[in-house]
């Protein structure tokens, strides 16, 4: 590998654990996003490696087919990120939460500051690892509760996509590893390369709200309004003073009622997602144009630039200044910085 501090380029090192049981579904996610992303010249961001906690060989997935994986656990060694899948064959992990020596020594290669990812299930790796003891993960929403009594010291959040603890995170099941990793895409190279990996995808770039909204409930009468309208409505003002009132009056209902039926479809509040939309808004100002920050403020919604501030600080962590100054300097230059190991 070349080095990025010698100001040659070199992408940033995905390494993949699969593990026996490994779905394949989830196994291919971080292949597809993370695969897709280039600089101007067309050099791959990324570098995607799947590795086992064997040597290379076969590996079993959950389907009627098994995977010949060309890595070894070596692999965890060279990796600026790692990222494990579910599996539905954790044995000791998942009944005991404890790791498997195998899987310890694989893990005890990963290098102190590699940021690490879980898909789904993936999460009882990091937690029997003691990655996630006392912060804030999640899992699919299905297990979160047997989740939380297997390992008391995570701070389990089971209505939410995916958690981003800066160096851990954490995604629900399934398909919102795809969120969990375009979220890592657009922290990486911001929202224009994940907007663009998302369109080849055909997906959307940022899902609304949690897990709320996909645990089962009884089916809903057919003919009973959404609230659909009024969030295309919303997304079209988003400059503009929006009240609940106004939301709720696109759909003809009480302010009661539109409140819940929102949550229902959505699995948060009007106003967190409204303040969801508006740092998307301000997002794609801060990267795309030379608006100062007074216009960046209005134009999302926010007013003034100290609120889009307080607002862009709690959803990103970083100040406005400090966004636009990482995604607006050259793409070189910003391809070194994420790529860069510690």
């Amino acid at each position: 590998m070349t080095s990025a501090a010698a100001g040659e380029f070199r992408p940033h090192r995905v390494a993949v654990l699969a593990l026996d049981g490994i779905l394949p579904f989830e196994l291919g996610i971080p292949h597809r996003i993370f695969g897709r992303p280039r600089d101007a010249r067309g050099r791959h961001l990324y570098e995607v490696v799947t590795c086992s906690v064997r040597p290379p060989g076969t590996v079993e997935t959950d389907a009627d087919f098994a995977v010949q994986i060309a890595h070894g656990p070596q692999t965890l060694a060279t990796a600026d990120t790692v990222i494990v899948p579910a599996s539905y064959e954790l044995g000791p992990l998942y009944d005991e939460g404890r790791l498997t020596d195998e899987l310890a020594a694989a893990l005890a290669r990963v290098r102190p500051g590699t940021r690490l990812a879980s898909i789904c299930t993936g999460a009882y790796v990091l937690a029997a690892a003691g990655y996630l003891d006392g912060r804030p993960a999640t899992t699919h929403w299905a297990d979160a509760e047997r989740f939380q009594r297997m390992f008391p010291k995570v701070k389990v959040d089971a209505d939410v996509l995916f958690i981003d603890d800066g160096d851990v995170l954490t995604s629900a099941g399934v398909a919102a590893g795809i969120d969990l990793c375009l979220h890592m895409v657009r922290r990486d190279f911001g929202t224009a390369v994940a907007n663009e990996v998302a369109r080849r995808t055909v997906v959307p770039p940022h899902r609304d709200g949690g897990q709320a909204q996909y645990i089962h409930r009884p089916v809903p009468d057919p003919q009973v309004a959404t609230t659909t309208a009024a969030r295309a409505w919303a997304l079209g003002r988003l400059h503009e003073p929006i009240q609940l009132r106004d939301l709720a009056e696109q759909e003809a209902m009480s302010v009661r009622t539109f409140t819940r039926r929102f949550r229902e479809e959505v699995g948060i509040s009007p106003g967190q997602w409204l303040t969801q939309q508006r740092v998307e808004r301000a997002r794609h100002l801060l990267e795309s144009t030379d608006l100062s920050m007074d216009q960046v403020a209005r134009e999302s919604g926010f007013n003034t630039a100290q609120s889009m501030r307080q607002h862009l600080q709690a959803a990103l962590g970083v100040t406005p200044t400090a966004y636009r100054r990482a995604f607006r300097t050259g793409g070189a230059e910003r391809q070194d910085r994420v790529g860069t190991r510690s």
